[in-house]
């Protein structure tokens, strides 16, 4: 595992692991709840959940972010540009309309959740 995270609620806690999937599970029985989050080429580096709960966001060692439906798993956006090495951390404003993605190619990422999720 790179990362965990729980979820606003408590009730969840999502995986980041090195076989490119993040992983949602049930925080009090600890078993799988949804199928493996993909989308990622690398190891998933870093995880993080919005603030009202709803999305899930990962940075990979593939220099990607994704953001997917926390209830689904579907993705709702995937940046292939913005870093050129690996993302190595990863979060929500506490308001929740930005995300910011830190890298080892010393850049940092600022998304503006709107404009991701209006795509």
């Amino acid at each position: 595992m790179w990362s965990v995270v729980f979820s606003p609620d408590g009730e969840y806690i999502v995986l980041a692991s090195s076989d490119c999937k993040v992983r949602v599970l049930d925080a009090e029985t600890g078993k799988i709840v949804l199928p493996p989050f993909e989308g990622h080429r690398g190891c998933t580096t870093s995880v993080a959940y919005s603030p009202d709960g709803q999305h899930i966001v990962a940075g990979s060692s593939d220099g990607t972010v994704h953001m997917w439906d926390a209830a689904t798993g579907k993705v709702m956006f995937c940046a292939f540009d913005g870093h050129t090495g690996d993302v190595t951390s990863i979060s929500f404003s506490t308001d929740g309309k930005w995300i910011v993605s830190g890298s080892q190619d010393m850049t940092v990422g600022l998304w503006d959740v709107s404009m991701l999720i209006d795509r």
